[in-house]
């Protein structure tokens, strides 16, 4: 099959070089890349199968700008929650692609690993289970795909895992413990499932591998930029100097920003996206610790 990757960044790249092992796949990105099968936007979007990592942050924009729908198949492998909007990346993309032409990555999934072809299980949800299937057959002997129908489902886990990240690079940079990271990683898999099923996620999504799976690798590694964005936190850094330092997109920050704007209008307990928000806007992480010891 041939596979056209749109975003040539650290995730897309992996991507294209793991679909490869069994499909003649393409890449391209906003700027011009010294890549393998490096190709216009207009020829990648030619595909029929299309995999898309644009950051969540972007995609409206992109889409707006970018996009016209001819029946191509795609798989969306970004993850967030537009902070302006609080939508859902599924919502955005429902104004420009039907519901049976696309699907979403989900599960445990470091770039530079699959770069190394490491073992790893990734679950792709549509509301098309032939989709589904199509797509996980694509995928390298590396990977394990499963399939799944819960997209509301992947889709929350996948955002709110990073916002989680955050909170346990934190943690991590206090040097508060691994009885403090074990307690924060758990509490947050319970505060993802309550926000999840308000949504009318399943259940069983959040103990899987697009939730429990991708929240403990996220939150328990250097490897993860959110994680990085906390210990940057606990360092007394600001969010701009975090930024600059990473020098990548970190999902959780906007998710963060989302999940507040959402809480404005919602009775939802979400304790840990709160404080997360809070030190993001410049509250000392101590104190933070304090106030989600008390509530």
């Amino acid at each position: 099959m041939k596979v056209g990757v749109i975003g040539a960044g650290k995730w897309g790249s992996a991507l294209a070089f793991a679909f490869s092992e069994k499909n003649e796949v393409v890449i391209t990105s906003r700027r011009p890349r010294d890549l393998k099968n490096f190709v216009s936007l207009q020829e990648a979007l030619s595909c029929e199968y299309l995999i898309i990592t644009v950051p969540a942050q972007e995609v409206a924009a992109w889409l707006k700008d970018n996009f016209t729908f001819s029946g191509q198949k795609i798989l969306v492998a970004s993850k967030g929650i537009e902070a302006s909007s609080g939508k859902f990346l599924n919502e955005i993309y429902s104004a420009y692609v039907p519901s049976e032409n696309i699907a979403f990555l989900s599960g445990p999934s470091f770039a530079i690993e699959v770069q190394k072809s490491l073992p790893t299980a990734l679950v792709v949800n549509s509301l098309n289970q032939v989709l589904s299937k199509e797509f996980a057959a694509l995928f390298p002997s590396f990977i394990k795909a499963y399939t799944s129908i819960d997209v509301v489902g992947a889709e929350v886990s996948g955002a709110y895992k990073n916002v989680i990240a955050i909170a346990a690079g934190i943690c991590s940079g206090l040097e508060l413990g691994n009885n403090a990271a074990a307690a924060l990683i758990s509490r947050g898999l319970v505060e993802m499932q309550r926000f999840g099923l308000a949504y009318g996620a399943k259940p069983e999504t959040f103990v899987g591998l697009g939730g429990a799976g991708d929240l403990f690798l996220t939150a328990s590694s250097h490897l993860s930029r959110n994680f990085r964005v906390g210990l940057g936190l606990a360092a007394g850094k600001s969010q701009e100097d975090i930024l600059q330092e990473l020098g990548e997109v970190a999902e959780g920050i906007g998710t963060t920003y989302a999940i507040s704007e959402i809480l404005k209008t919602s009775d939802l307990h979400l304790p840990i996206a709160k404080e997360v928000y809070e030190m993001l806007e410049g509250k000392n992480p101590k104190e933070s610790l304090r106030d989600l010891l008390s509530s």
